[in-house]
């Protein structure tokens, strides 16, 4: 496939993404090692590994199957946080990305709960049905995380079901097992309602002074 990942930058009232650069790191790091006990399934470097972090995501950018970003809390003006678009994927042709996954996701605890992941899917979802005219975006999460399989169903994604054995599994502890999936995802078709449904669901998080 030719197409390759390149995410420019998208921003709303709560959330500037900006492509993903070592200039981030510190900002990064201090997020990075706030409130940690929401990432029980999700791997979050530590503050001493995010520069090697930003590295391999960077690397993975070079190979266009990887646009990674900053999040940027408009009220501070700080990142709070990561998210990427990633494995792209086309079938009609290797002009026209087909599909593609939202993934690679985490925020400082005090970004939690305050519209940013929100608007952020809102930003993701729009440039890729409206630029990228992709058929359907991929989110997946470990099946036993509630939390994310909450959040995910949140922003309008469909559950899809479970893939057993589906990949590493991110949990401390489990570096050689494997988890299962849950696999979520919105179509073009559902879109436009998605939409409507994430751009209500902002418009309830006023921004915050800067």
């Amino acid at each position: 496939m030719s197409f390759k990942l390149e995410g420019p930058v998208l921003e709303g009232a709560l959330v500037r993404l900006e492509p993903l650069e070592q200039r981030h790191t510190a900002e990064l790091a201090v997020a990075a090692e706030e409130n940690r006990q929401t990432y029980d399934f999700t791997w979050v470097p530590r503050a001493h590994e995010v520069g090697d972090y930003v590295d391999a995501q960077l690397a993975r950018a070079a190979t266009g199957s990887l646009a990674p970003y900053a999040q940027i809390s408009l009220a501070s003006g700080r990142a709070v946080g990561a998210t990427s678009y990633w494995e792209p994927r086309s079938w009609r042709s290797d002009e026209q990305l087909d599909a593609v996954e939202v993934g690679f996701t985490w925020l400082a605890g005090s970004a939690q709960g305050t519209g940013i992941n929100a608007e952020a899917k809102l930003l993701l979802f729009r440039h890729a049905f409206t630029q990228w005219r992709v058929s359907r975006v991929d989110l997946k999460t470990d099946a036993r995380n509630t939390r994310s399989r909450a959040a995910i169903a949140s922003v309008g994604a469909r559950f899809e079901g479970v893939l057993r054995n589906w990949s590493r599994s991110w949990a401390p502890g489990e570096d050689d097992r494997l988890r299962d999936s849950a696999i979520f995802s919105i179509t073009a078709e559902e879109w436009p309602r998605c939409e409507r449904r994430l751009v209500e669901r902002v418009a309830g998080f006023p921004p915050r002074a800067r």
